[in-house]
């Protein structure tokens, strides 16, 4: 355990960064999941009311993943790839469809 006031006061900050840290990593890993799983479902069912499900996920992905990459959650290129790799998952399945 730390002597000094600040190295006390570091301590704490860094614990409550660290669980800031691990709930936005949580939750954009979720929303990731979970879009690619409404993909899969629109791959198999091309219906409309599926396709406004997937568009409504992916907007809440990029949403969650903008503000990790805001806050210094996770770097801004990591971001970026997160959300190319959605959208090349839903352009992979509507080219499919086109063809």
């Amino acid at each position: 355990m730390a002597n000094i006031k600040s190295a006390e006061k570091r301590i704490q900050i860094n614990e409550r960064n660290r669980l800031r840290n691990k709930s936005y990593k949580s939750a954009v890993k979720t929303l990731i999941k979970k879009c690619l799983a409404q993909i899969s479902k629109y791959e198999k069912n091309r219906s409309p009311e599926v396709r406004q499900e997937v568009s409504e996920s992916i907007s809440a992905a990029y949403s969650k993943i903008d503000k990790a990459v805001k806050t210094g959650v996770i770097h801004r290129n990591n971001g970026a790839r997160k959300k190319s790799q959605l959208a090349r998952a839903l352009k992979k399945v509507e080219t499919l469809a086109a063809a």
